[in-house]
């Protein structure tokens, strides 16, 4: 009787440690997660690593396993994440200190080579927040404050976004964009004589731009001017008889309309200026 409850216990003890082994051996992988497999300290494979454009249920996610006590799992994820830098200061070229917030977004797509050179995604940030404030004070340093609001800015966050990529490689990330949240001038003076620049500089364009307007209206009425006599004296050099008439009745009207038909005028009677009155002879 005693033999057959030791071997009982024994049952039951080896089937809990075949139970314990067995769940330790299972690793579940979710779909947003690639699972790096370590032993002795070294990554053996990977579980649902990230690859483009491979549908969602053929990356390995799910139930996998591993050798329970000697292997161990570290969890990495494989959706896009955020990098914030935290407010900084920085000098452009025109001398404008700015106060500067900007983030950038990136994927983990060598898990292997975060785990053997960062450790974790949290040491990963550690080390690419000051690249990333590095590479914005030397792009930004090169370009004047007004950069910023106009289209050299795209061209500014994809140089940002290219060098950080390049050191993010070496991390087993990569970088898809760089975006700046807020460029601000500091409070106080520097913001006052900013605006003042910014304001005599606008107000010097746009006086060079009206003088340009009334120099080109100058030139195109004096045109016009020349063209319309021009085309009169070829008009009057076919007829002068009748250039005389036409002069003559613009006069005419010029003298008897200005008085509102009160006019006196005290003429002999074969004066030149009535001739057109007589008829042709």
């Amino acid at each position: 009787m005693n033999g057959l409850l030791r071997n009982t216990k024994a049952l039951l003890i080896g089937g809990i440690v075949l139970a314990v082994a067995l769940m330790s051996s299972i690793v579940i992988v979710p779909e947003t997660h690639q699972a790096v497999v370590i032993r002795t300290g070294q990554p053996v494979r990977i579980f649902n690593m990230f690859r483009p454009n491979q549908p969602y249920g053929q990356t390995g996610a799910g139930l996998n396993w591993r050798i329970p006590f000697v292997e161990q799992v570290q969890m990495i994820d494989r959706r896009v994440l955020d990098l914030d830098m935290e407010r900084t200061q920085v000098l452009s070229n025109d001398q404008q200190r700015l106060q500067v917030d900007a983030y950038a977004r990136y994927r983990i797509i060598d898990p292997v080579k975060l785990v053997e050179r960062a450790g974790s995604e949290r040491q990963l940030e550690a080390q690419l927040l000051p690249i990333l404030t590095s590479v914005l004070r030397q792009e930004l340093g090169r370009r004047p404050f007004a950069a910023l609001i106009n289209a050299e800015r795209g061209t500014a966050m994809a140089n940002i976004t290219r060098a950080l990529d390049a050191q993010a490689r070496n991390y087993g990330a990569q970088v898809l964009d760089v975006r700046i949240k807020a460029a601000d001038l500091p409070e106080g003076r520097p913001l006052d004589a900013a605006f003042t620049r910014m304001e005599t500089d606008r107000q010097e364009e746009a006086a060079t731009i009206r003088a340009a307007g009334q120099r080109d209206a100058q030139i195109i009425q004096a045109e016009a001017k020349a063209e319309a006599a021009r085309i009169y004296a070829d008009a009057y050099g076919k007829d002068p008889e009748f250039y005389d008439f036409y002069r003559a009745m613009q006069s005419y009207r010029q003298t008897f309309l200005a008085g509102e038909g009160q006019s006196t005028m005290v003429l002999s009677e074969d004066s030149e200026y009535f001739r057109q009155f007589k008829g042709r002879k």
